[in-house]
């Protein structure tokens, strides 16, 4: 395994996740359980008020673990880039607090390493995806406007950005986010600009995925907050930033 002390780091931002973070992390244990990869896993806890780290805590016990606290709400792209620096595995994985991509999915992203890819990207807009629910008309609508603009913007070539289930070699993900600076939602889009800026070489592929009711997402607030964060990444760039 060279220097890094695990196959695989999972890094799971949760903001107030008491409900669901338990039952997600029983499913990636039981998945990983019977998969011959000795595997860590990393909560970011983003300042939450009720008792997402206790509940993971007690779930985690059999298995190598790293709480991380932030002291406030901080940001998905904040938590990610701590989880992911923290992270002492080979191979690196992010992933959302309620599984919306089904950890049995990472499979895929183990052939795309093996033919030598430097990052894994699941798509809910690729011609394999599989969308079991999907969001409501508004989401989906502004969904595919952001990543139009984005790909403008951006990057090229990735049909869907937004999808919280991504791996990356530690070479990669290291690199990258020691690079990276947005705390909120547009991070996926900022690493992908900087994975294209940097070579690295990108598969992106269609997982499964199902809608949360309960999403933290604010529909109009972040879609403007994310709006303004392309515009970030392109000024940040030009201005030799990154």
């Amino acid at each position: 395994m060279s220097e890094n002390q695990f196959d695989l780091s999972i890094a799971i931002p949760a903001f107030n996740e008491e409900e669901r973070i338990g039952n997600t992390l029983e499913e990636i244990i039981r998945y990983f359980k019977y998969q011959s990869i000795y595997f860590e896993v990393i909560v970011v806890d983003d300042g939450s008020s009720d008792r997402t780290a206790e509940v993971a805590v007690k779930k985690l016990t059999a298995v190598p673990y790293q709480i991380l606290k932030n002291p406030r709400n901080k940001g998905k792209g904040f938590s990610v880039r701590r989880g992911v620096l923290a992270a002492r595995g080979e191979i690196i994985l992010f992933t959302d607090a309620d599984l919306s991509t089904p950890i049995e999915e990472f499979s895929k992203f183990q052939t795309a390493f093996q033919e030598g890819y430097d990052i894994a990207v699941g798509s809910r807009g690729s011609i394999s995806s599989q969308v079991e629910v999907r969001q409501n008309l508004m989401r989906e609508f502004m969904g595919k406007t952001f990543n139009v603009i984005a790909q403008i913007l951006s990057f090229r070539g990735i049909h869907d950005s937004q999808c919280g289930f991504k791996a990356f070699t530690s070479k990669a993900g290291k690199a990258l986010f020691q690079r990276q600076k947005l705390d909120g939602f547009c991070f996926d889009a900022e690493i992908l600009f900087l994975a294209q800026k940097m070579g690295f070489q990108i598969k992106e592929i269609g997982v499964r995925w199902r809608n949360s009711p309960q999403s933290k997402v604010k529909v109009i607030r972040d879609s403007l907050s994310m709006l303004f964060d392309l515009f970030r990444i392109r000024l940040l760039h030009l201005g030799e930033k990154y």
